[in-house]
């Protein structure tokens, strides 16, 4: 008997893995309960454009399960973090004694998940592609990639092999036994991206191309490697796209007051990154434009509340994610000014952090970049406007703008800075569970 698979969720990854999973004919349902998708898709179909899209495709979404719905072998998670415990909560009884759970969100679900449906039930499944909902039922595949997914706990698991044959009609599948740091690496990538773009009100391009943004981001992926670190995570590189490990501000590069090679590579890499993701813009902005809650706390909430259980400092991330809860309440509106008041306001944070935590470990100290190289080409027109006295950033934009990264400089990762399309996430390769409101 082939197995049995519900989506919940129909946004942009949502709806995309259900377009996917009715293409090949397995039997898959959705639930969303958003009534006008729910309409659309019966009405039309999954319509998918861009990459690897497979058209439009016939499917059957429902606001509820109906009684009769019975029981299945994978419920795929697809909504936003702030909803996955609801999710849970709401499909256990559908779920097939020996069936699986696969958490599909940004963060660190599975923990969450687990105390709901058990921890040998959930798998993991890391987003490697991203995609947004144009319209009910229309949704843009906005990236390639596939998907790395695993047990939480590092557990091997028989349903895995099943679970990546499957997964392989929408992207390259691979399996993990460690998705914990996997998860980790993501989710300092996403602090930093999600919550500067939600601040900022901008695509990433735009953002990265100011010093201070770039600053922040580094302090921001410092902060979350350091509480890694400190809860024995061992982090991974994530679609090749940043090692954190390397990019983490060393003691000395905090203070650094002029340029040097170590900085120069990291701000270097910031602005390839922000070159070939330029289009990207934060969905927690866009759950704010909407009306709903902000992940903010599955993000750099997650890491202040772990930070304060493991004594390592975040206050860069305990900043910005009051930053943002302001901007969900109405009380300050995202703006580049308003990141720049934010950057100047915590500076002296930084200057003196409290006293009832550790600082960032020894551990983070970096010698020197790791020494394989291929340096990635950068996008021109990065010229800064500002008139500032001549600082570590203003020595990264002269060096930048004009030459390319010394080989002893750059971490082992190459950023491809082709052109992109627009996307509604904030993805580095990696993210896009965007949904529309109520999906």
């Amino acid at each position: 008997m082939s197995a049995r698979f519900l989506v919940v969720g129909a946004g942009g990854i949502g709806g995309v893995v259900s377009a996917h999973l009715n293409e090949q004919g397995h039997d898959a349902l959705t639930l969303t309960k958003n009534a006008i998708i729910a309409d659309a898709v019966n009405a039309n179909g999954f319509r998918v454009r861009g990459d690897s899209a497979p058209g439009t495709v016939r499917g059957r979404a429902v606001e509820s399960l109906p009684k009769t719905a019975g029981k299945f072998d994978y419920v795929l998670l697809a909504t936003q973090p702030p909803q996955v415990e609801e999710a849970a909560h709401s499909i256990v009884s559908h779920l097939a004694d020996d069936g699986r759970v696969v958490c599909l969100q940004n963060g660190l679900c599975e923990e969450r998940v687990e105390k709901i449906v058990g921890t040998e039930r959930v798998i993991g499944a890391v987003v490697a592609w991203g995609a947004s909902m144009i319209e009910p039922g229309l949704y843009d595949r906005t990236s390639a990639g596939g998907f790395q997914i695993g047990r939480f706990d590092g557990a091997d698991d028989p349903r895995l092999a099943e679970l990546a044959q499957v997964l392989e009609c929408i992207g390259p599948t691979v399996t993990t036994k460690n998705l914990r740091g996997s998860r980790w690496s993501k989710l300092a990538i996403n602090c930093a991206i999600s919550s500067l773009g939600t601040v900022g009100g901008d695509r990433l391009g735009v953002l990265m191309r100011q010093r201070h943004v770039r600053r922040l981001a580094l302090e921001i992926m410092t902060e979350v490697t350091a509480v890694a670190q400190a809860a024995g995570v061992q982090l991974e590189k994530v679609s090749g796209t940043i090692d954190l490990e390397w990019i983490a501000l060393t003691p000395a590069e905090r203070s650094a007051g002029l340029g040097s090679a170590s900085l120069v590579a990291k701000h270097a890499l910031l602005l390839a990154v922000g070159a070939r993701y330029r289009r990207l813009r934060s969905s927690m902005l866009s759950a704010i434009e909407r009306g709903r809650v902000p992940a903010i706390e599955f993000l750099n909430g997650e890491v202040t509340t772990r930070g304060a259980e493991l004594g390592v400092a975040t206050p860069i991330n305990a900043a910005i994610r009051d930053e943002v809860l302001r901007i969900a309440a109405g009380k300050a509106k995202s703006s580049h000014e308003l990141l720049r008041s934010f950057y100047d306001r915590t500076r002296d944070l930084l200057a003196s952090p409290p006293e009832s935590l550790r600082p960032v470990p020894q551990t983070l100290v970096v010698d020197r970049a790791p020494a394989t190289l291929e340096s990635p080409p950068l996008a021109e027109g990065f010229a800064q406007s500002e008139g500032e006295a001549r600082s570590i950033d203003e020595t990264v934009d002269s060096k930048v703008a004009k030459e390319p990264l010394p080989e002893s400089a750059a971490p082992a990762t190459t950023v491809d800075p082709s052109p992109a399309r627009t996307e509604d996430s904030d993805t580095i390769a990696d993210d896009a569970t965007t949904e529309s409101k109520g999906s």
